[in-house]
């Protein structure tokens, strides 16, 4: 599991396609951020969104794991 937000940090290269490092300076500008918060940030949520997504994949292939309608789940949630 990975902890968002500690506060150790690690140097890390990559190489990017020179497209997309022209997108990512002219982001950076836009928002007035750096390359690096912006690259940081997408990694993290990345990662949390991957987690989320295995959780999923588990809980789909977990046979004792009730599966419900969308109907049901508005009903059960009174939406």
């Amino acid at each position: 599991m990975y902890y968002i937000g500690d506060n150790m940090s690690t140097t890390v290269s990559l190489r990017l396609p020179d497209e997309t490092v022209h997108e990512l300076g002219e982001l950076a500008s836009a928002i007035e951020r750096s390359k690096t918060y912006i690259i940081r940030k997408a990694i993290e949520n990345y990662l949390q969104e991957y987690a989320d997504y295995l959780v999923a994949l588990e809980r789909l292939r977990d046979k004792d794991d009730e599966i419900i309608s969308g109907e049901e789940m508005r009903e059960q949630l009174a939406l």
